[in-house]
């Protein structure tokens, strides 16, 4: 709902209804009941997938209902939609559009707050940031989608409760940076958490800024996120990967920089580093293998492009991540100019060589190469 009053195409609709999970899955035999912390049912018709919620409640004794430290471990007592409102976490997402009336329900003073660009926590905003940490990067996310401002309260308490996301578990807080930067307003969500002090304890490898929480934003990064919401924009894939090895790349050189120091190559280095930073950053958001495998070979690749003598520097250019690590190598030089004539060899390296199709090939293992058959001497006349 509100996304559609501010003029904006709704990526998906909340479905909200009194009948509990049991009762949805009596109508819709295509059902499937989730969840522990908040029980849904997912409803699968004409080949959509439609997540259903039943109104929620406040805690009542005895009810489905646990709190630890005042954050909500589970929540599952059920109530009437006035009640769910109230259970929501922001006024503007307390809006309920009656798909029979096609009436507006707001019980919270979400329409006028939506029509002010105004971002209200309902209740006590340290109690609802308590009970759920993500809303302050939630809060976060809405100023830079939305252009939606957190009112006073809402605003002053996000610094001071800052430390509460080390309790949130690091698949979420991977989601959430998902939607914090690939979604078309990267560089404005940085800013966002830049401005609350946020960005410090998301990234909590990465140097410490100006300022209580904040990092300090090099060339790289900022470019990367500018460069990703153009993508986002124009249609084009984007991915986690790419986005940690720039927001990770100035811990990692650090690291690497004291490695050599030690006696270990530029490539061992960075191998070794990557390690330890991807490591770290796992324990804040966790970083699925399939993306940290992409960022360490991004890393590695950089100080395979220095070696530029002799013929194997050439296998390099068919190797599957090479577009991705050349177009980080000019991230890299629109920092550092000393890079610019490397670049520049990469760049006329490419000219004639069919780079897509080499990258898109799968590489071939031992195991999957076709046997050849032994052939078998006749036997020996008798």
């Amino acid at each position: 709902m509100r996304d559609l009053l501010l003029g904006k195409a709704p990526k998906d609709f909340d479905v909200a209804t009194s009948a509990t999970p049991e009762e949805v899955q009596e109508v819709f035999p295509r059902c499937r009941l989730i969840g522990r912390r908040f029980r849904l049912a997912h409803v699968r018709k004409s080949g959509h997938l439609i997540e259903v919620a039943t109104f929620r409640a406040g805690a009542t004794p005895g009810g489905d209902h646990e709190l630890e430290n005042g954050r909500i471990l589970r929540d599952n007592v059920f109530g009437n939609v006035e009640e769910d409102a109230l259970r929501r976490d922001f006024t503007i997402n307390a809006l309920f559009l009656d798909p029979v009336s096609g009436e507006i329900r707001d019980y919270v003073g979400g329409y006028q707050d939506l029509a002010d660009r105004r971002l209200v926590l309902i209740g006590d905003p340290e109690v609802r940031y308590r009970e759920d940490p993500v809303r302050l990067l939630r809060a976060a996310r809405f100023e830079a989608k939305l252009g939606v401002k957190p009112d006073e309260a809402s605003d002053a308490m996000i610094p001071k409760l800052s430390h509460l996301l080390a309790d949130v578990p690091p698949a979420r807080l991977f989601e959430e940076v998902n939607k914090l930067f690939l979604t078309g307003h990267g560089m404005r969500s940085m800013e966002a958490l830049q401005r609350f002090g946020l960005s410090r304890a998301m990234f909590p490898a990465l140097p410490k800024g100006t300022g209580k929480g904040k990092i300090r934003i090099g060339t790289v990064l900022r470019k990367t996120l500018e460069n990703t919401d153009q993508r986002v924009k124009k249609g084009l894939p984007v991915t986690p990967a790419f986005l940690f090895a720039s927001l990770l790349w100035q811990p990692v050189t650090e690291r690497a920089e004291k490695i050599r120091e030690e006696g270990e190559s530029e490539y061992m280095a960075i191998l070794t580093a990557s390690e330890t930073v991807l490591a770290e950053q796992s324990k804040r958001t966790a970083i699925p293998r399939r993306f940290s495998a992409v960022t360490r070979q991004i890393w590695l690749m950089q100080a395979r492009f220095a070696k530029t003598k002799g013929k194997r520097w050439k296998r390099l250019l068919y190797e599957q991540r090479f577009r991705a690590g050349y177009d980080f190598l000019l991230l890299r030089a629109e920092e550092d100019p000393s890079l610019l004539p490397l670049c520049e060899f990469w760049t006329e390296a490419q000219k004639g060589v069919s780079i897509k199709h080499h990258a898109d090939r799968k590489p071939q293992t031992r195991r999957g190469r076709p046997r050849r058959r032994s052939r078998r001497k006749p036997p020996a006349a008798g």
